[in-house]
């Protein structure tokens, strides 16, 4: 009785893993497709807030090569760069930047620059700063993100790309210096890998592009 009871017993464990496992199967299947299409729309927005759509006619988010660059891009792993194009020619190019040097960690920025060299916009992707303080780098916190607008390589000089209480041009944060200098840093070195690679970083093919020759 012990014996069949406990065969019984396992067996009935089996055929809820097997169910549990179905289920949980069904599920990712089922919701996959949903949030892969929400990431993408969020992508989407993102990129449309620093390159409005009206300025290209191209698919932005398909049209993306993937490139890395520890020194400038701040990370050792590929990072995508997104080109915007009108008419078959270059608008604009929005490269995926990270700080590593953040008060708690990475921050991952997008840097949108015009074809000519001046930034369109810059946007915080994800950080983990300290809310009240360094998370002002957030464009719905504050509009100290905004401030890189029609900046350039040149302009302003290298003294100039710093911030504030370091003898540039841009603003800190009232007890958070280390975020605002991390996340300019950033930024510069962004516009110098774009100045470095700019014919490169339009002429390539996209991923999608080599992976449906491969």
């Amino acid at each position: 009785m012990l014996l069949r009871h406990m065969l019984t017993t396992s067996l009935l464990l089996g055929l809820f893993a097997v169910v549990g496992t179905g289920m949980v199967a069904l599920t990712h299947d089922g919701t996959k497709e949903r949030i892969i299409e929400n990431e993408r729309n969020y992508l989407l927005r993102t990129l449309n807030a620093l390159v409005p759509p009206q300025a290209y006619d191209n698919v932005l988010y398909e049209d993306a090569i993937e490139v890395t660059d520890k020194a400038l891009l701040g990370s050792s792993k590929p990072l995508p760069i997104y080109r915007a194009r009108k008419e078959g020619r270059p608008v604009a190019a929005i490269l995926t930047v990270v700080a590593p040097d953040g008060y708690n960690g990475n921050i991952k920025l997008l840097v949108a620059v015009r074809y000519e060299g001046t930034i369109m916009g810059v946007r915080v992707v994800s950080h983990l700063e300290t809310p009240g303080l360094g998370d002002a780098i957030d464009a719905d916190k504050s509009d100290w993100i905004n401030s890189f607008r029609g900046y350039s390589l040149d302009n302003p000089d290298e003294l100039g790309w710093r911030v504030e209480k370091d003898g540039g041009i841009f603003d800190q944060f009232t007890g958070a210096t280390i975020t605002p200098r991390a996340v300019v840093k950033a930024v510069y070195n962004g516009l110098k890998y774009y100045d470095r690679h700019k014919e490169a970083i339009f002429s390539r093919p996209a991923i999608q592009k080599r992976r449906r020759h491969s």
